[in-house]
């Protein structure tokens, strides 16, 4: 595949494909069903809002691959939430879920809305009324969806309820859930603690002492402020987030417990005592030894890759970086962790998570964030080994040890 700019989200993420399925030899036929989506569900979610009027929005469920087991991946509500997009990180949970070694394939959803002008009621009603839709191709050992963008524990457990409806009590349907509900222990925390823990991993093999290692995180949701939160614990200096609000910065390391406080009282970052307001385009520029791109896709592209000062970027968020933008930033010595490396935490939980919901024991937080650890260093360890006897990125060496796995599956199945 050509690289370019401005290639759509699923042609980004299948030229990292495509370049693993060279390394790895693959068939015309297994890059061909590889490649592409198994299934692809579009509905329509009407909505009564609370003046009277009826909106209908669209929603997907986009199932990629099942090889090594059901499918997994998130629910995101946002605008941008459209077919290429959805079916983009689709594929992207395939490779994340092989890469970590977790028996799941990959899926996602979504809907094209911005739930920030709805009320909860509205949300709730289309949280139902999607679930409702989707329903006869997600279950408990065929698809399990979970939070992504926009959604949460509340949206998990509306989800949980409604498919309960007319399946009976089945908590392991959802991961992400309430722990009132079946939820487990530091999965709200675990896509950015497990971040932390693949940044920790990386300045180690780049000789960098964490003393004084500054780090700057775009996006205060929930990646990026459990992020934010770890690192700051562990004594690392984060000197700048944002939100949708905009960026904030100071030098000297942001306390970020405060900010934690700051941001439920006033629902934004901008405006904390003791920081200076910047724009989200200049938080990526900024001249600092990490940098985690934590919100949305596509921040990092051929327009400012020249301009992106980090030693270490961590990739927080789902192809926060453009394949033209990976190239350049590869050709300058700036090392990359892969997203389906970096942010796996979450979906390693998923699955601690809905282990625990069919044995019906939970495990406590130690135990849950040790198990998370090892999962995430080995994965790490396995990925630089590659790297390293194959001459490639961390990133070439992720999809293609994904590829091979998930082509390994498919093969012993009987379907390549």
């Amino acid at each position: 595949m050509e690289l370019r700019e401005n290639m759509d989200p699923f042609d980004a993420v299948n030229y990292f494909f495509f370049r693993a399925a060279e390394i790895n030899k693959l068939s015309d036929a297994a890059m061909g069903v590889l490649s592409g989506t198994y299934r692809e569900l579009r509905v329509q979610i009407p909505v009564r809002r609370d003046n009277g009027d009826l909106h209908v929005f669209v929603g997907y469920r986009i199932q990629h691959n099942a090889a090594r087991g059901p499918y997994k991946g998130g629910i995101r509500y946002h605008p941008s939430a459209v077919l290429d997009e959805v079916r983009a990180l689709a594929s992207l949970m395939t490779w994340k879920t092989a890469i970590v070694d977790i028996p799941f394939g990959g899926a996602k959803g979504g809907i094209e809305v911005d739930p920030r002008q709805m009320s909860q009621s509205e949300i709730s009603q289309m949280t139902r009324r999607y679930t409702n839709q989707i329903s006869h191709i997600i279950g408990s050992h065929r698809d399990i969806p979970a939070p992504d963008v926009n959604t949460n524990a509340q949206t998990m457990a509306w989800m949980m309820d409604e498919y309960g409806k007319r399946h009976g009590h089945t908590p392991e349907i959802v991961t992400g859930k309430p722990i009132a509900l079946g939820g487990s222990y530091g999965r709200e925390a675990a896509t950015g603690r497990g971040c932390v823990i693949l940044m920790e991993n990386a300045l180690k093999e780049m000789g960098v002492a964490s003393d004084g290692v500054s780090v700057a995180i775009q996006g205060f949701g929930n990646v990026g402020s459990w992020a934010a939160s770890v690192a700051h614990a562990l004594g690392y200096k984060v000197v700048s987030v944002s939100d949708v609000n905009g960026a904030i910065y100071n030098g000297a390391g942001i306390d970020v417990q405060k900010l934690l406080g700051f941001h439920a009282e006033t629902d934004s970052v901008v405006g904390f005592p003791g920081t200076e307001k910047i724009t989200n385009s200049e938080l990526i520029e900024l001249d600092v030894d990490v940098l985690m791109p934590a919100a949305l896709g596509e921040v990092v592209t051929q327009a400012n890759a020249d301009r992106i000062r980090c030693k270490l970027l961590i990739e927080g968020a789902n192809h926060p970086v453009t394949p033209i933008a990976d190239k350049i930033l590869t050709d300058r010595g700036v090392k990359v962790v892969p997203d389906i490396l970096a942010n796996a935490g979450g979906v390693i939980v998923s699955y601690f998570e809905w282990t625990q919901n069919i044995q019906q024991f939970r495990w406590d937080e130690e135990d849950v964030n040790t198990r998370l650890a090892n999962r995430l260093n080995s994965a790490h360890l396995v990925v630089n080994d590659f790297a390293d006897a194959n001459n490639c990125t961390l990133r070439e060496a992720a999809f293609a040890l994904a590829v091979q796995r998930v082509t390994e599956a498919a093969h012993l199945r009987g379907y390549l």
